[in-house]
């Protein structure tokens, strides 16, 4: 009966996961390959919302839709997840993952093709020997940090800005608090999402998601970019994964020390 469960669990976090993938990675290659003609960084913080809206209201009311390796930690330390779904849910994320970024390079494939030929026909890009991609459009699976980002800087960036998403999704889901009907919390969370992306989305984009950054940032790894994708930036590619992990356990913990633990106790009590 357990084993079923986590059966039918596992396959809504997946599917949930997944469309969260698709139509984030997609909108920002649809942004990137159309040189911004239809598309803008705007565009991309309202996809990205409007995709954790979606995934969460497809899997939600199976696995929680927890979608995101941080949240699914966050709520085994100080919800009462069970730590023996800890591992399953996340190499379920990760696969999703994996699986939404190849049908976005296939989608998008011609596509690629032809913005990568455009930048070097016109001189904008250069081709690293042995690979099949330019590095110009791996930004589009994966997150990257600006020149002037150090890896402590980008550690910080993770951190806070997933400190602030599972500290919001904590107050959301307080039943003692302003929590919303249940039906319109996955609005709340996008919502969450979109202004992260709206103030925290300067420095590295904005992953606060392991899988989201990981699984893409693997998949173009084995589809032609080579192994750039974990050397650019000074090696990068941990902060995603590490950054998101610390801050969702320190945002949880903010909130319940500064509001869930100062809730009155009931009278029956």
């Amino acid at each position: 009966m357990q084993l079923n469960e986590l059966r039918r669990e596992l396959l809504a976090e997946f599917l949930g996961t997944l469309t969260l993938i698709v139509f984030g990675l997609a909108v920002n290659a649809q942004v990137t390959l159309s040189s911004q003609t239809t598309g803008t960084y705007l565009s991309i913080n309202f996809g990205w919302g409007l995709a954790v809206m979606m995934g969460i209201y497809v899997s939600g009311g199976i696995s929680g839709a927890h979608l995101n390796p941080a949240v699914t930690i966050a709520l085994a330390c100080l919800r009462g997840f069970s730590w023996r779904k800890v591992i399953p849910y996340i190499l379920v994320q990760l696969l999703a993952a994996f699986v939404a970024s190849a049908i976005v390079f296939f989608v998008y494939y011609d596509a690629l093709g032809a913005y990568e030929s455009n930048l070097l026909s016109t001189n904008k890009a250069v081709q690293t020997l042995g690979t099949s991609h330019l590095m110009e459009t791996a930004g589009i699976w994966a997150t990257y940090p600006q020149e002037f980002l150090t890896l402590r800087g980008g550690f910080v960036d993770q951190a806070v800005g997933t400190a602030f998403l599972l500290m919001l999704i904590f107050a959301m889901s307080d039943g003692k608090n302003l929590a919303p009907y249940p039906k319109i919390a996955p609005i709340t969370v996008g919502t969450i999402v979109f202004l992260i992306g709206m103030t925290f989305g300067l420095n590295c984009g904005y992953a606060i998601n392991p899988i989201r950054d990981f699984g893409p940032r693997f998949f173009t790894y084995v589809a032609g970019w080579g192994g750039e994708v974990f050397q650019k930036g000074n090696g990068f590619w941990w902060v995603p994964i590490a950054g998101p992990i610390v801050g969702g356990v320190v945002g949880g913990l903010t909130y319940d020390l500064f509001v869930k633990n100062q809730h009155p106790e009931d009278e029956s009590e």
